[in-house]
């Protein structure tokens, strides 16, 4: 089956965000439309009328296999601004994730630091390492399943993987992950992790925006 843009949640002048389904890469090196970055552009196109070429700044992204909210800058000034949001920081990110086992702790910050190799995976370090970034998270239980943990995360920093390498790390891999040590996958190559929420501010009326994804359906037969 085909993947496309789920649903747009937000949309403006500047700006425009979507839920993006698993299985879907963000953006491609090839201009097709297998990507969620070219299949917005089509909706925009379709839905507006327009007949010539949509701009669509990409200013971050999901993984392939990770679902959740995706934003868009529809200017090159959106684009520039909201860019720089991101680099500083201060857009915060949101996370909801199954993770294997119960955590020790409801809540806590994980502070390691993370090299991304030539084979698409990310390495944990516990202290500071040639070319490897400094990665922080904040997480909180959510729930607790029957053998498993619903939490949600906070990135204060964007590397390459950080979730599911930071949780596999600390011996509880996201459910579904066979990549970072999850026994088995599931179904569409999926992992239990989606971005649930994004906060920041407008980037041309500077308003402070909330952007949030429901829950994938897929998770209900884990928490009965």
């Amino acid at each position: 089956m085909t993947k496309s843009v789920d649903k747009v949640i937000y949309i403006d002048n500047h700006i425009i965000a979507v839920i993006k389904p698993t299985g879907l890469l963000t953006q491609t090196d090839f201009n097709n439309d297998k990507s969620l970055i070219n299949q917005t552009r089509q909706w925009i196109k379709k839905k507006y009328q327009k007949p010539n070429n949509i701009f669509l700044g990409l200013v971050h992204r999901l993984d392939r296999n990770v679902s959740g909210v995706v934003l868009f800058a529809r200017t090159s000034k959106a684009a520039s601004r909201l860019s720089k949001q991101f680099r500083e920081g201060t857009i915060k990110k949101y996370y909801r994730s199954i993770i294997l086992g119960k955590l020790k702790e409801v809540r806590g910050t994980l502070v390691h630091h993370l090299r991304k190799e030539k084979s698409l995976k990310a390495t944990v370090f516990p202290r500071e390492t040639i070319f490897a970034k400094r990665s922080e998270l904040s997480y909180e239980v959510i729930d607790l399943l029957e053998n498993d943990t619903l939490v949600e995360i906070i990135l204060s920093t964007g590397r390459f993987h950080q979730i599911r390498a930071q949780m596999a790390f600390i011996g509880h891999p996201i459910m579904g992950d066979v990549k970072y040590g999850a026994p088995k996958p599931l179904l569409n190559q999926e992992i239990a992790l989606y971005a649930c929420k994004l906060i920041f501010n407008h980037p041309i009326s500077n308003e402070e925006i909330t952007l949030t994804a429901p829950e994938p359906k897929t998770w209900k037969q884990f928490k009965v």
